[in-house]
């Protein structure tokens, strides 16, 4: 049995006499205005109907003023004796606590301090929290209880209500975006038989109906690229994925991501595409293509520059890649640099593109702010991307990264399916040899393969990653309504 505070059970008492004037959860209320749309009518305007929580409260003899809110706005309420009547004046003063919700009708005026306020002819309880709010001044500070409680933290903190109103309106954007261009939005599996669309660890799951076991979406890559083979030539999904990896500031195992493809379209036609669509829809948000994050001003107006992976790890580590172009040698220059990577996977497992990965993000990502697209990268670290015509060695890839974090990724698609079996049964290897993160073969991605694919360009972006940097949240788990968290033994 639970314990309760002395507010939990004074409150458990006001219900049951609330019971006998009303039902305390009645089944719904007519509204004729959204709060913030009541704030916007004339004085005098009547039969104005709201509802919302009430989150002030100053209770006095003969007026009381109160203030309703929502996710969108607030609005004050003004209740007198002689215009709700004695009665309902009474009830109001007996049984309205922080945190209820009820619903008013009346009439709209300002007051001598000039704040639009709704004068109640009549009352209506709509529902008695049982719990208090936190202390009104403080709100929740605590990041574990914001994560935990986000019905709480969205309640008492204005700053992550307009953090989730962003990660709406990008959301909401990004649509407009693509469908004004004639994309069309489908939706792919997230149980796969295999997993690929990306390099990285899989959550394992077991099918107890077809009695086999099954993987969490990586990425939707590969069933996008079904859907181009069957005609469809511009194509988006925004994607539930999860990948079983380290967790940090910047990560999640499950996440948010956008995925679209463009037949006909090259890597470079995509760099265009994305500079145009983010610049154009952060311009819709903000108003300003500059954005604070931190103490930083980041600039996102203007053509972003294009680095390749060479040279940054040249600038920052003094390491050639094209120099050490093998695992070995480069897994050699690394540990006589002793240059510590941040990897699961003991290093001598990886790959050569992974280890390449893994060393511009020790070195290199951290320091880049202003945005820039990454490119050349080597191509056993993309396996599904297509090879460059002038050096088979790098794919048609690029990256956009902005304050140390990967934004969007996008390359030239490989569409030859004989070189496309290749490359798998390359990253099957390499996942035997004890690369985790290396893909598995798949035979019916490359039989859809054989029936004939366009040139093809597509790019992925993290919705949680680009919103983060949108609002300049320190923690990725910032802009997720409900992070998972480790089970609360309290």
């Amino acid at each position: 049995m639970r314990e309760l505070t002395e507010q939990e059970i004074v409150r458990r008492e006001k219900v049951e006499k609330i019971r006998e004037v009303t039902n305390p959860y009645p089944e719904r209320f007519e509204v004729t205005h959204e709060l913030y749309q009541a704030k916007e009518l004339e004085d005098g305007t009547d039969d104005v109907k709201v509802a919302g929580r009430v989150v002030f409260l100053r209770k006095m003899g003969k007026m009381s003023f109160l203030k309703l809110r929502d996710f969108d706005g607030s609005l004050q309420i003004s209740l007198k004796i002689d215009t709700l009547g004695e009665d309902a004046y009474q009830f109001f003063k007996s049984s309205v606590d922080l945190g209820d919700f009820i619903g008013v009708e009346g009439e709209m005026f300002t007051t001598q301090t000039g704040e639009k306020t709704l004068r109640a002819k009549s009352l209506t309880f709509l529902g008695k929290g049982l719990k208090p709010l936190p202390e009104k001044f403080h709100g929740l500070q605590d990041a574990e209880l914001c994560y935990r409680n986000r019905y709480v933290d969205l309640i008492m903190n204005e700053e992550t209500r307009n953090r989730f109103k962003v990660r709406i309106e990008f959301i909401r954007e990004l649509r407009h975006y693509l469908d004004q261009l004639g994309y069309y939005e489908i939706e792919t599996p997230i149980l796969n038989n295999k997993a690929s669309g990306a390099v990285a660890r899989p959550f394992v799951a077991h099918h107890n109906a077809l009695d086999l076991d099954v993987y969490l979406r990586i990425a939707p890559e590969t069933y996008m690229k079904r859907s181009i083979v069957g005609g469809m030539t511009k194509v988006y999904e925004i994607a539930r994925c999860f990948r079983n990896e380290g967790m940090d500031a910047s990560h999640l195992q499950d996440f948010t991501m956008i995925e679209a493809y463009q037949a006909y379209y090259n890597y470079e036609d995509n760099m265009k595409l994305i500079q145009d669509m983010l610049q154009t829809i952060i311009k819709k948000i903000f108003g300003t293509l500059t954005i604070q994050v931190g103490d930083k001003m980041i600039d996102m107006s203007g053509d972003w520059k294009r680095v390749s992976f060479r040279e940054l790890i040249l600038q920052y580590a003094d390491i050639d890649i094209k120099e050490y172009n093998t695992k070995e040698k480069l897994l050699s220059i690394i540990k006589s640099k002793n240059i510590e990577l941040d990897s699961d996977t003991p290093i001598e497992n990886l790959g050569y593109g992974n280890l390449v990965d893994y060393l511009y993000k020790k070195v290199a990502r951290p320091h880049i702010i202003e945005p820039i697209y990454l490119t050349e990268h080597p191509i056993s670290l993309s396996p599904l991307a297509r090879a460059n015509d002038e050096n088979p060695e790098i794919t048609d890839r690029f990256q956009l990264v902005v304050n140390g974090a990967e934004i969007v990724n996008g390359f030239s698609e490989l569409v030859d399916p004989q070189e496309q079996e290749r490359r798998l049964l390359e990253q099957a290897k390499l996942k035997e040899g004890g690369d985790l993160e290396a893909m598995d073969m798949d035979y019916d991605y490359i039989n859809a393969m054989e029936y004939g694919m366009p040139p093809i360009s597509g790019w992925g972006m993290g919705i949680d990653r680009v919103v983060q940097l949108l609002t300049g949240s320190e923690n990725i788990r910032d802009v997720v309504l409900y992070p998972l968290m480790r089970p609360n033994e309290k």
